[in-house]
């Protein structure tokens, strides 16, 4: 295992079984609400998305893997400032053509000034959550780096995968 530990856990939401994460800020809600959805804060830490989300979707394009990386459509599921998104891609169409829905639900907590975000995805395949789960650490570790006036270029992939590929990997079998 890295040096890094996993800090996903395994949960199930109305039958559902889900991987999770906890990040704290001291911050306020509406701060780390504008981190994980406003286009520029996004894309100091994982990527940016354009579009009207009025709309129920937006092109997300991950720009923390290269500049060759295709967007993605992103539906809005819950939008409900600054408390709680859900949102999901792929399943559908051209830009997923393996088939892959990714769900996502981001909660916000704030009490005393300090901001608990809760990071869960659907996740049900040992084989998709021993690259899923560290890549969530990686990026929820990125995040608090840019929030915090870190560089994100000193949380370094590979001391999250493949170290805690086999620790996701058993949580899901």
């Amino acid at each position: 295992m890295s040096g890094i530990a996993p800090t996903g856990r395994r949960e199930a939401r109305d039958g559902t079984s889900y991987v999770a994460y906890a990040r704290t800020f001291a911050a306020p809600i509406e701060d780390v609400w504008a981190a994980v959805t406003e286009p520029d804060r996004l894309a100091r830490w994982i990527g940016t998305w354009s579009g009207d989300p009025a709309s129920g979707a937006v092109s997300f394009r991950m720009t923390a893997e290269g500049e060759d990386v295709a967007a993605e459509t992103y539906r809005i599921e819950v939008c409900e400032p600054p408390r709680r998104l859900v949102t999901h891609s792929g399943g559908t169409g051209p830009e997923d053509p393996d088939g892959m829905v990714w769900q996502l639900e981001l909660d916000l907590v704030e009490s005393d000034g300090v901001t608990t975000l809760t990071f869960a995805q659907v996740m049900s395949d040992p084989a998709v959550a021993e690259s899923v789960g560290p890549g969530w650490d990686y990026y929820l570790d990125r995040l608090v780096a840019a929030e915090t006036g870190r560089d994100v270029a000193g949380v370094v992939w590979d001391d999250y995968y493949p170290g805690q590929a086999g620790f996701y990997r058993s949580a899901f079998s």
